[in-house]
Formats: structure tokens, sequence, C-alpha cells
């Protein structure tokens, strides 16, 4: 019984490291809103701090003001954009891809049908 213990390490490092789990969905769509809303912190954070070289960022940025605005505290986004995105990615654009999808299963099936009618006769 002494010797027991160190069997056990011994077995778990054969077994190796267990993987991560996986995300679901949600917890994923989640952890991406939290670091995003993190990273843009920091991000004002530096453009507002004394080492971070303003004019030189501003001479070089197609749109100064809507970056003040941001540093200031302003969204990172337009509403314009988001409703871009939300068409592009959003739930309208998966309904839109899953139809889009369905026709071409449609029209390969008949492709295939048609192939096999020509074989046969």
């Amino acid at each position: 019984n002494w010797c027991y213990p160190p069997v056990r390490r011994v077995q778990s490092s054969k077994l190796g490291p267990t993987p991560p789990r996986l995300l679901t969905e949600e917890e994923y769509r989640l952890q991406g809103e939290v670091e995003t809303r993190k990273a843009l912190a920091e991000l004002r954070s530096f453009c507002q701090s004394p080492e971070f070289s303003a004019w030189t960022t501003v001479s070089r940025i197609q749109s100064p003001k809507r970056f003040a605005d941001f540093v200031g505290g302003a969204s990172h986004v337009t509403p314009n954009e988001v409703s871009v995105h939300e068409r592009e990615f959003g739930l309208e654009s998966l309904f839109i891809n899953e139809q889009l999808f369905e026709e071409d299963d449609d029209e390969e099936e008949e492709e295939e049908e048609n192939v096999n009618d020509s074989f046969a006769g």
C-alpha cells in the first residue's frame, strides 16, 4: 500500500492531459462579447495614455472624429455597420443560406435522377 500513490501518478501521466471542454454556442458568443469589451477598454485606455502619439495616429486614419469619439467612450461601430453585420451574419442570413442549400440539394437530386434515367434507358 505504501507504493500505491506513485502508481496512480504513473497511470495518470500515461493517459496524457485531458482535452479542454468545448464551449457551447452561447458560451462562445458570451466570451466573445466579454473579451471584445475588455480589449476595447484597454485600447481606449492606451489611447488616453501619455505614451500614445495621438497626432501621428490621427494623421493616418480616415475618420479622425470617429476615432476621437471612440476614445471618448462612443461605440466602435456605427448603427449602419451593425445593420449590415446582422444582414450578413445574423439570423436572417442563416435563413437565406438554409434556403439556398436546400435549393442546391434539390437540384443535385434532380441531376442525379436524370443521369440515372439516361443510363437505365
